[in-house]
């Protein structure tokens, strides 16, 4: 159950629940790819990808900081070439980045679909493009997607469909891959957290500091990550995790230590769903 001397290639993982799950690989001794876009300080966001590689490093792992934008073929294509020329190869790529935007139709900018479709599912779809012939070459290959389980209650749709839409499909592509390569070996799942999680998107983008509150930190979906990405590539794909069942599954009972404020109410995360709910369960 260690990921040591494993590269990882992590889109988005300057902070948040991006640099949460290479900070629990590091301390494995794996080697990260930090593929994100903030390669100089913003005033509106914590890290960049000097500070994550710093921490990395600090934590036992290797890191490689790349400033990637992956809505650019080229510059996907040269990312992950470097990695591999870096650390010899590829074992795990983790789709995290992603583009939000919480509005109806009327108020979507066309701009902001764009965005969120580029990065999200177009994303996906390229930067899993790009790693998964050298992905072929791993003894324990995984893809892992930071994105919900395929639930079609037309709720999470009337209120902000654009978004939705655009988080389904970095799943469907997840789901569809996962029956693609399957004869190849290579794991695709995706994870999704049950409840709001401690990152910059909630505080700026939600509900503030009292919905940061009410969340749980990144370190859940780490050790959720950790458990699937140690798991055999080849029995373990085709699934939609969600973070507390994976833990709770795995022999870790004590949730508590991962709320922001414990013994405190939680607030859920959109697409968790209901009992009887029209679920794509996506087993292969």
């Amino acid at each position: 159950m260690s990921l040591k001397g494993k590269t990882l290639f992590i889109t988005g993982a300057s902070r948040g629940i991006g640099l949460a799950i290479a900070l629990r690989a590091a301390r494995d001794g794996a080697n990260i790819a930090v593929a994100a876009k903030t390669a100089a300080p913003d005033p509106r966001l914590p890290g960049t990808i000097f500070t994550a590689a710093e921490d990395i490093e600090k934590a036992g792992g290797k890191a490689l900081p790349l400033a990637v934008d992956i809505r650019d073929e080229q510059g996907v294509e040269a990312a992950v070439a470097k990695t591999v020329e870096t650390f010899g190869g590829l074992d795990i790529l983790v789709n995290n980045a992603s583009a939000i935007h919480l509005a109806g139709t009327l108020d979507t900018p066309m701009k902001r679909y764009d965005l969120m479709h580029q990065i999200n599912g177009r994303g996906t779809f390229l930067v899993s493009q790009k790693c998964i012939p050298h992905l072929k070459k791993a003894a324990n290959p995984h893809v892992l997607t930071l994105s919900p389980p395929l639930d079609f209650d037309v709720k999470w749709f009337k209120s902000h469909p654009a978004y939705t839409l655009a988080k389904f499909s970095m799943s469907i592509y997840g789901w569809a891959m996962a029956a693609e390569f399957k004869d190849d070996g290579i794991a695709f799942n995706c994870l999704w957290p049950r409840t709001t999680i401690a990152t910059a998107a909630v505080k700026n983008l939600l509900g503030g500091d009292a919905l940061m509150k009410r969340s749980r930190t990144p370190d859940i979906m780490a050790d959720a990550a950790h458990w699937i990405l140690t798991q055999p590539s080849r029995t373990c794909t085709g699934r939609f995790f969600i973070d507390d069942e994976v833990l709770t599954a795995s022999g870790i009972t004590d949730l508590d230590k991962y709320a922001v404020t414990p013994g405190g109410e939680l607030a859920p995360d959109f697409f968790v769903p209901a009992p009887g709910s029209k679920t794509l369960v996506g087993d292969i």
